[in-house]
């Protein structure tokens, strides 16, 4: 029987308005720099990003008495505040049910591979933390009457540690941090983009911004210098490095930014791609319910003809339903998954319909229809396990749609506010790029290989290969925490920088050069050739050719960039145009990454299958092999390392190391052990200089 959730408790978890900002601090004095006149801020911390992990960061350090500010290209414009999916994932500890402990945990975090065990572990243990100092900031995580917290199963995870405030979890998130960061009076620059990061050479002394409301004929390009003793990238993922995308319009991410600044990367070969609706419309992931109630998929050709094409992939309609369904939780493409008819063929199949040019739809008002041949769709004639599923969660109701009334009615809402009623029409959707696993190389504070630099969030390299849904939220929680710990434990911050940043003119000088707005590459040429090479070559089937031939490309794109530069046309978009010249930056390097892996004889892991004639995985269809989609499997040993990158002079260049381990027999003792503690010997801080 269907419970009927009261209209406004529906509106409350999907109708989440953010703080209004307060008024922006001043800056504290200006530059005279070759035809600029830069305002200067001082700070002694400046988190650059304005999502879950940013702000938790900001919070935590100001509450260390850290004097912190945030700088925010859009503030709620980003990844947390405006993506999710049906019940958007927290992956924390479990303590229910099966029960649960922080080495298990942590060996689900990085059983994918390619993740420093390390960090699994401190995700693990902080997870706890985390999940309990949002719950103090508002956050309404669900409970049971005895105050255990309601979780479910996700993608990666085998035991159940996800738990939801339904679709708009991380967009709370953001929300309940803003209000601490607000209550705290942390400064925040809104409509501020960073652009170039700037040190002495062996440690940052501040960044360059361009922020359109401050340009004038003293600051033909809106110039900003913010100085500060350490720098933390949470600026998420670069979401606009394809076409193909359900991320919001306008995230860059930081690898370009990164890469300019000399920080290494790690694991920029590991994407995350599954299906959603895109950004063109509303874009969000159809995982969890949406494809648990097993709606109709089929597509339209040229003709407006339905075709009911996955009938031409599964045996059976009872192996078709179960698998739309297993998509709630198995929601990544995954090669692998692929094989024996499992999941992943429904991703194949959709993506190979997009390629013939056809538009595919889900239709909750109508069931699968059967496979040619076969018995028509049942309730009782699925697998074990999503038969199960459906009967433990009262799911029994005749059609889709109402399925989904009864299971997750906020599913219907949420899409309800962007003028798309899914109740009444069928709703369209693609596979796209949602996440990017890898990112800036990180130790366990969160430092990158330039002192003072941090990274957090999406833009940090440290989930792996594969990673249980929901975990980058709880990842960017655990470590904006502990690089705040690690910031006010050096003592740096507690006071605005001082002095002028070395190395601002000659990052002046270099932006002048690069922007032509006349004789450049056109910016729109930049990010039409990006993101078509990057989708069509880098996607979920990628092969050896293919990656080099667009990585050529790249690398002649990037060379072009720099002896032409990059035109735009209005003078508002010069910041756009550096965004688009790193993001061109970041393209070459992950291709140049995904190159050297396929090359060195990698096999398909995470989020793509690489294609080779001479693979031993094999696809099947109820029509036979799958002959174009043979591929090479992971080989187990890469699980063990990770691909680093590095770009000096126009160079990228590329490495490989081994995970960092973690000893899961050493134990703690008190008394030995508080010492490191009160002296933060933990922190692993630079000696002081002898006197």
């Amino acid at each position: 029987m269907t419970q009927t959730i009261p209209q406004d408790i529906l509106n409350a978890l999907t109708d989440v308005d953010m703080p209004r900002l307060a008024p922006e601090p001043g800056f504290d004095d200006k530059l005279s720099l070759a035809g600029h006149v830069i305002p200067v801020h001082r700070a002694g911390a400046t988190v650059v990003g304005s999502g879950a992990a940013g702000l938790r960061a900001a919070v935590e350090l100001k509450r260390r008495g850290g004097d912190v500010s945030i700088v925010s290209q859009s503030a709620w414009g980003g990844t947390s505040a405006c993506s999710g999916s049906d019940k958007q994932t927290l992956h924390t500890a479990n303590t229910a049910d099966q029960g649960d402990n922080f080495k298990e945990m942590a060996r689900a975090i990085r059983s994918g591979g390619a993740m420093d065990e390390d960090t699994a572990y401190i995700e693990a243990v902080g997870s706890v933390r985390a999940m309990a100092s949002l719950q103090f900031l508002g956050l309404p995580l669900p409970q049971d009457g005895l105050g255990g917290t309601l979780r479910y199963q996700t993608d990666h995870d085998e035991v159940g540690r996800a738990t939801s405030c339904g679709p708009r979890t991380s967009r709370l998130m953001v929300k309940v941090l803003a209000q601490e960061a607000l209550r705290l009076g942390i400064g925040f620059f809104n409509q501020t983009t960073a652009v170039r990061i700037l040190s002495d050479g062996n440690r940052v002394t501040g960044f360059l911004a361009i922020r359109p409301k401050d340009r004038s004929e003293q600051n033909p390009l809106g110039l900003a210098l913010f100085c500060c003793e350490a720098l933390v990238l949470a600026a998420g993922g670069p979401g606009e490095l394809y076409r193909d995308s359900v991320f919001p319009n306008g995230c860059f991410g930081s690898l370009g930014l990164a890469l300019e600044a000399g920080l290494e990367l790690v694991n920029i070969t590991e994407s995350q791609f599954g299906i959603g609706t895109r950004r063109e419309g509303f874009p969000w992931n159809l995982s969890g319910t949406y494809v648990q109630v097993i709606p109709h998929i089929y597509s339209l050709d040229d003709a407006g003809q339905e075709c009911h094409f996955l009938a031409d992939y599964y045996r059976s309609t009872q192996e078709l339903a179960s698998n739309v369904f297993r998509k709630g939780y198995q929601w990544p493409f995954h090669a692998a998954r692929m094989l024996d008819f499992r999941s992943s063929l429904v991703d194949l199949a959709i993506f190979r319909e997009t390629q013939k040019g056809r538009r595919v739809f889900m239709d909750f008002n109508r069931n699968p229809l059967p496979v040619p041949g076969d018995a028509p769709f049942d309730l009782d004639r699925l697998d074990d396990d999503v038969r199960g599923y459906l009967r433990n969660a009262g799911a029994d109701q005749a059609l889709p749609i109402d399925r989904l009334r009864h299971m997750n009615p906020l599913a219907i809402e949420l899409y309800r506010r962007y003028k798309v009623d899914i109740a009444a029409d069928p709703l369209e959707f693609a596979v796209n790029n949602q996440h990017m696993n890898g990112g800036i190389a990180v130790d366990p504070w969160g430092r990158s290989n330039l002192a003072g630099v941090y990274a957090v969030g999406e833009a940090a390299g440290t989930h792996g290969a594969t990673r249980p849904g929901g975990s980058a939220l709880n990842a960017g929680q655990v470590f904006g925490t502990r690089v705040a710990e690690h910031i006010a434990a050096a003592g740096r911050a507690s006071v605005p920088a001082q002095g002028q940043a070395p190395g601002v003119a000659e990052a002046v000088a270099a932006i002048d050069a690069l922007l032509r707005p006349v004789t450049g590459v056109p910016l729109q040429e930049v990010r039409r050739e990006v993101q078509a090479r990057m989708s069509d070559t880098a996607g979920i089937l990628c092969t050896a050719e293919e990656v080099r031939a667009a990585l050529r490309d790249a690398r002649a794109l990037n060379a072009r960039i720099r002896a032409q530069g990059i035109a735009f046309g209005r003078s508002s978009e010069a910041g756009r145009a550096l965004q688009w010249q790193q993001m061109a930056l970041a393209s070459e390097a992950v291709l140049a990454a995904l190159d050297h892996y396929i090359s060195s004889g990698g096999g398909s892991r995470g989020a793509r299958a690489i294609c080779d004639p001479a693979g031993t995985a094999l696809p099947m269809s109820v029509q036979g092999p799958l002959d174009d989609v043979r591929f090479r499997p992971e080989r187990e040993d890469d699980k063990a390392s990770q691909i680093t990158l590095r770009m000096a002079g126009g160079r990228m260049t590329l490495a490989t190391r081994p995970n960092r381990a973690f000893d899961e027999g050493a134990k703690a003792f008190f008394e030995r052990d508080w010492p490191a503690w009160l002296t933060g010997a933990i922190y692993d801080l630079p000696s002081p200089p002898l006197d």
